[in-house]
């Protein structure tokens, strides 16, 4: 079990770190009218708005690419920190997860939804050409990220009779939260009836008082004013 977890953390490392190698390759095409070969655009440039290499164009920020790739970077690092600050394993799987989601809902949509190609002159089509690379990569993370957490979390289980998994944690949550839903008293029929009325009756009372107030006070102003 120990070299289960061992492998599951080194392998959320790899592919932690992979998934922010692959925003340095060719993201998208962009095809130019007039022009022979498309130009390739790595994800890090759309992310920050960088030049294009080989071109004269500057790109406009993509703030969803920017997003999932600081989220991403964020994730990586916590990936690595979990060595020392076990801590960190819950957060590692938090924020993969939502890289993860945010590539794939990317990936999925139409080339070029999320590549704007306004500063470049003549722009006629945008095609994906890594990013389903990138969203497997991170989906990977996250399995990885996910099954180092609830195997090092059991191995720490088995070794303090105290302390209880992640699962066994979540079903006494909700056992505990059943046990406490069972001691509410509902009020019956009635007593809901009669206290709507008074609610409504106190809110009604409440703004006549506001209404008043500030109708004597916009009198008394106008009347200071002259």
């Amino acid at each position: 079990m120990k070299t289960l977890n061992k492998i599951s953390q080194i392998l959320s490392v790899v592919f932690g770190l992979g998934s922010l190698v692959l925003f340095f390759v060719p993201f998208a095409n962009v095809t130019v009218s007039g022009t022979g070969e498309p130009i390739s655009i790595v994800g890090a440039s759309l992310a920050f708005g960088t030049s294009v290499a080989d071109s004269a164009y500057d790109l406009t920020v993509s703030s969803h690419i920017l997003f999932v790739f600081i989220v991403s970077i964020i994730a990586a690092l916590m990936s690595v920190f979990a060595y020392k600050a076990k801590g960190l394993r819950y957060s590692t799987s938090l924020f993969a997860l939502i890289s993860a989601v945010y590539m794939w809902v990317i990936a999925l949509c139409e080339d070029g939804r999320f590549v704007d190609t306004q500063a470049i002159s003549g722009a006629t089509a945008v095609e994906h050409v890594s990013v389903i690379y990138i969203a497997i990569a991170m989906t990977t993370f996250v399995v990885f990220a996910i099954a180092y957490l609830f195997i090092d979390d059991y191995i720490e289980a088995k070794a303090s009779k105290e302390k209880k998994t992640i699962c066994q944690r979540v079903v006494l949550f909700f056992r505990d939260n059943k046990s406490e839903i069972k001691k509410i008293s509902w009020p019956g029929l009635r007593e809901v009836i009669k206290n709507t009325i008074t609610v409504i009756v106190i809110c009604l009372i409440i703004g006549a008082l506001i209404w008043l107030i500030d109708g004597g006070l916009g009198a008394l102003l106008k009347l200071i004013l002259g």
